[in-house]
Parts: structure tokens; sequence; C-alpha cells
């Protein structure tokens, strides 16, 4: 441990890292109400699995322009259906233990009892816009903890393919229930009627 002379004599950067690891509490040691502490004072997305943090990578123009057509797509749709949904940064917790940022989540009801105000409890819909940064996370990981979540459906809308991958939840897993590319349209079993053309949501701007 630095002590305070030492921290002075470094570079600011370095100081304030050095301070940074002073103040907060080591990975694996952070508790629920300090990660919800934390995450309700920045702007950073920031996500949080028994006791670890991890960051997440800002997103970029071409990121925010896909999530941004997809947002305006649902809650056009749904909204006039008694529905609700919401963009990051929002945290839904999955368990006990665990927290996830993603892009959008959307109940089917705005009264539903998971929407919470400081986080909601669970999600019927969740939809991620991979990250190049590490693919894994949304193709991998989430599945994985979005089903743990019991969300019914899972959007993975992927710029690096173009392609928008929907999941469903069977059982305590999910099942492919199409992958859409350009000059096709992506639909939804959790919302009947509900499409969007996949080259426009690629070329939104």
């Amino acid at each position: 441990m630095a002590t305070v002379s030492e921290i002075g004599q470094r570079p600011p950067a370095e100081q304030w890292k050095d301070l940074l690891e002073e103040i907060l509490p080591p990975q694996g040691l952070w508790t629920e109400e300090q990660y919800l502490a934390l995450t309700s004072h920045t702007n950073r997305l920031i996500e949080y699995t028994d006791g670890f943090l991890e960051v997440l990578p800002m997103p970029t123009d071409k990121h925010q322009s896909i999530l941004k057509y997809l947002f305006l797509a649902l809650h056009f749709f749904i909204d006039p259906r008694g529905g609700t949904v919401q963009f990051a940064a929002l945290r839904v917790r999955i368990r006990p233990g665990k927290y996830r940022e993603p892009d959008l989540l959307l109940l089917l009801s705005a009264n539903d009892e998971r929407r919470q105000d400081r986080f909601w409890t669970g999600a019927d819909l969740a939809l991620e816009v991979v990250s190049p940064d590490k693919p894994e996370r949304d193709l991998v990981d989430k599945p994985l903890d979005y089903a743990e979540g019991r969300i019914r459906e899972y959007w993975i809308v992927n710029p690096q393919t173009e392609t928008i991958t929907v999941l469903r939840l069977d059982g305590d897993t999910y099942a492919e229930d199409g992958a859409y590319h350009r000059g096709q349209s992506a639909d939804s079993p959790l919302l009947p009627g509900f499409s969007v053309d996949v080259s426009a949501v690629f070329d939104a701007k």
C-alpha cells in the first residue's frame, strides 16, 4: 500500500489510480449496495457479478444510431399496447448478486411489478448491440445471464455480421427463433405483428 507522500511523487494519472485503489473495494469484495451507489453516480456502463465489476466500453456513434432506431421502433409499437421499453443505462437484476445493463429492456406491461425505480428485477425482452471490443460478451455470456434471469426473449444485433438473431426462452436456455440478414425483416415471437427491416437497422444514421 502506497503512503500519501509516495502517491504525491507520482504523475497525476498514477496518483488518481493509487488513490482510487486506496478508497474503493478490491475486485471480488464489492457489495450490491456499493455497486448500486457507484453506478448511481456515473454515466459509465458497469455490470456486477458476485463482488466483481466489469466496466463496459463507451458506445460508438454507430452503436447509438442502431440503438436509437430499434428503441423508437419498439417504443411506437409497445407503448400504445400498454408496455414500456427503456434504453441503457438501466440496471436489471438477474438474481441477487448479478446485475446487467442491457442496451434495451422491454416489459409487456408498464405496470409490471418488476419495473422498479433503482433497477428492474426482470424483463420480458432484452436487446444488445454487439460491441467489437469483446463480442463473446453479447454472443456467449449474455444469453446465459438473461436465461438465468428468465427473460423470455433476447435480441442480438451484430453490426460486424449485419445480422439480428432472435432467441426465445425454452426451459432454462434459449433456442434460436430466427437469424435475419439484410433484405429480411426480423420479427418477435413475443410481440406478434412487430418486425424491423434489417437493412434499415444497420443503415440507421
